[in-house]
């Protein structure tokens, strides 16, 4: 197991990497804003240059989603889509994955698991992958620099006053 600062990464089974982020949040702020476009454009933008240019979610069992992020000084395009296999709110979301550009063979599934205790919210996000080769490809690549990145957005999200007005209108 490996603790990449706010984020922690470990390889469970030979074709997953599990990460895992505690969220001064409750439960269902955090799974509105891993589920509903309008939060996700607040926080998920991708790395320094880059935006979330598509946001498209249909948050439910069988519903699609889409998301492009473009780099304003290279014009670099990269976009992911699926279907979300899963939905339970506020506590759990498995969907597809898979990339515009070849980053690895075949799809990859996601599933993220939301549990709360004393107001803290913990995520757990496991990424199954099409074979062993394909998850230690993936494992090279600065991935889990990139989650914790975008976690870190999230958690300054969620600590803003705009979180707490979302936060109400959820009832």
């Amino acid at each position: 197991m490996n603790r990449t600062g706010t984020l922690t990464v470990s390889t469970p089974g030979d074709r997953e990497v599990q990460m895992v982020r505690v969220f001064a949040a409750p439960r269902r702020l955090v799974f509105a804003a891993l589920s509903q476009a309008e939060l996700l454009k607040r926080w998920f933008s991708g790395p320094p240059g880059w935006s979330l240019q598509t946001c498209e979610i249909d948050a439910r069992a069988g519903g699609r989603y889409r998301y492009v992020w473009h780099n304003s000084a290279s014009g670099e395009v990269m976009g992911m889509s699926g279907e979300i296999l899963e939905y339970v709110a506020p506590e759990r979301m498995v969907s597809s994955e898979r990339f515009d550009q070849a980053w690895y063979e075949g799809d990859a599934i996601s599933s993220i698991v939301l549990s709360e205790a004393a107001g803290q919210t913990t995520l757990t996000l496991t990424v199954r992958y099409a074979s062993q080769e394909v998850r230690d490809a993936v494992m090279k690549f600065p991935m889990a620099a990139g989650v914790e990145m975008g976690y870190d957005r999230l958690a300054a999200w969620l600590a803003t006053d705009e979180a707490g007005a979302a936060l109400a209108d959820l009832g």
